[in-house]
């Protein structure tokens, strides 16, 4: 494990994910008007929609931007009927890869998924190849040099599942999806400023890559990601710091 930092690699692909912020206002804004057609238009009834509201907000979307999405949802405006699509295969390594899509066109989706995959030496697999691979959960993390104590004490408080704290420092807590949101709003009411904040498909296992396996791995998940059609990409590959 030389050379193998967690946070390395969580800042490392969120500066990747915050350098294509264009594409993420138009995959935040599919989620919004997904959520508000199947759970309605008010955030504080629609747990969905309220997540996707505050990725809205942390992507300082404008609030006219969020209320257009809402209303196009809610109201179920003319335009493309989204539907959810997961796709499960390995790319170089035996590294496992879920894809999580929104499409009007189910053809052209699998295509692309399926040539991201092919061109950088993975294959895509069949429906729950790799999704016991994965934990589906709340997970927040915060960067070295946060008080465990505080963090945990408002975690276990508000329901969370588990507070672990790495060697570097880095504090990850995990919840069920459903107390997500609480323990979200503990954190706030306490000042407590998470790194990275979603409900996830987090890996159980870690594949770590380094050299060309990283690299080309590291293409297919560009790749993956820079496609209108997906919404989230989780992996197990994990990379050498030096990456």
């Amino acid at each position: 494990m030389a050379g193998h930092s967690k946070w390395a690699n969580i800042q490392h692909r969120k500066g990747r994910q915050d350098a294509k912020r264009g594409k993420l206002w138009t995959k935040i804004i599919r989620e919004i008007t997904v959520a508000a057609r199947a759970g309605g238009a008010d955030p504080d009834a629609n747990p969905r929609l309220r997540m996707a509201w505050d990725k809205a907000t942390a992507a300082n979307m404008p609030k006219d931007n969020i209320q257009r999405a809402i209303q196009r949802g809610a109201g179920g405006a003319d335009g493309a009927n989204y539907e959810e699509v997961r796709y499960e295969g390995y790319g170089v390594g035996g590294a496992a890869v879920i894809v999580d899509c929104m499409t009007d066109n189910r053809t052209r989706t699998v295509a692309e998924v399926r040539h991201a995959f092919t061109k950088n030496g993975g294959n895509l697999g069949q429906e729950g190849s790799v999704a016991f691979m994965f934990k589906h959960c709340g997970q927040f993390l915060f960067a070295p040099g946060t008080s465990e104590e505080q963090v945990m004490e408002v975690a276990l408080d508000a329901g969370a599942e588990d507070v672990q704290t790495d060697e570097e420092g880095m504090i990850e807590v995990i919840t069920p999806p459903a107390d997500y949101a609480a323990v979200k709003r503990a954190f706030e009411a306490a000042s407590l400023v998470p790194e990275v904040q979603n409900v996830i498909m987090k890996p159980l296992n870690e594949t770590e890559l380094t050299g060309d396996d990283a690299a080309t791995m590291q293409k297919m998940l560009d790749m993956l990601e820079g496609l209108d059609d997906i919404q989230e990409v989780y992996t197990t590959a994990v990379f050498d710091e030096a990456e």
